[in-house]
């Protein structure tokens, strides 16, 4: 099988769309499909289902997009080994953060390391917790930064770098505004934005409150979550980091959440492989010294 081939399958099954693989991958989409039917010639099975108004992988396919993915990633792993020299970073790193750690932390961390290592080009990718993990296993995002523990995977490595305070974030004037800090008895009632069911955020939401929790209203960003709650819409409970902005300028109110889910892990993952790479294993080493010297809470 040769590698064009896979790169050309491997884009046509994530779009299912040969003008757009062809478009990605800046080929004639002549040229994707005659490499598609050489692929399915040599395996002597057909990958894509053409019979409808669009394609759709077969079940062959389907089990193949997997191993084409491992193959495409080791050889750019590979690539990447080659072109770095022990001890000298180079070559392209891409970095993934949540919203507000790519807000918030990852400026810090970015520069210092362009500082340290000029001759590699860094990518900063946002995403959630879904996307970025992965984007990490697929080999798209080489360190993420996310909030909560990592999962459970032998392919993966990760890291508490520093833990944020919970806070419950309300417009002043709300009846919480005066506390120095609230528990679940005092959340029980309230009118909740939260981020929808799956995301840490909501996770962490529920486990403060015990379960009891009435939610307004699903906002996926928490950046937006908090300009709706300053516009007097609910409260929230986010990261401190998430609202410092909006508590500096006095549109809200940050009250810290006491109890043992007051604070939420700042996890670094990585491709456990990948370590061996100079400009990954830099990040590492980086990403640590940036959230030691700057703790976030």
């Amino acid at each position: 099988m040769e590698l064009r081939h896979l790169r050309s399958f491997s884009a046509v099954a994530r779009t299912l769309n040969l003008t757009r693989a062809a478009d990605e991958l800046h080929y004639a989409q002549s040229s994707v499909t005659e490499q598609i039917q050489a692929l399915e010639t040599e395996l002597g099975t057909p990958l894509f289902d053409r019979t409808g108004r669009r394609l759709r992988l077969t079940g062959a396919g389907e089990r193949l997009v997997d191993y084409a993915h491992q193959v495409l990633l080791l050889v750019e792993e590979a690539r990447a080994a080659v072109d770095e020299q022990p001890g000298e970073p180079a070559g392209e790193l891409v970095l993934g953060a949540l919203e507000t750690l790519c807000a918030h932390r990852v400026p810090v961390l970015f520069t210092d390391y362009r500082t340290r290592w000029p001759k590699v080009a860094v990518t900063v990718r946002q995403g959630d917790r879904g996307y970025l993990y992965e984007a990490v296993r697929g080999g798209s995002v080489d360190v993420a930064l996310t909030f909560g523990a990592a999962p459970a995977d032998p392919a993966l490595a990760s890291e508490v770098l520093a833990h944020d305070r919970l806070v419950v974030v309300v417009p002043p004037g709300h009846r919480l505004a005066a506390l120095d800090e609230v528990g679940a008895e005092d959340l029980r009632g309230l009118g909740f934005l939260a981020t929808p069911p799956g995301c840490g955020f909501r996770a962490m939401l529920e486990d403060a409150l015990l379960g009891d929790v009435v939610i307004e209203a699903e906002v996926a960003s928490l950046a937006a979550m908090c300009g709706c709650v300053a516009s007097g819409t609910g409260c929230a409970l986010v990261p401190e980091t998430a609202a410092r902005d909006h508590v500096a300028t006095g549109r809200l109110v940050a009250i810290p959440l006491h109890g043992k889910h007051s604070r939420a892990a700042v996890t670094m993952t990585w491709l456990r492989r990948s370590a061996s790479r100079p400009s990954v294993a830099a990040m590492l080493v980086s990403a640590r010294a940036a959230f030691a010297a700057q703790p976030v809470a």
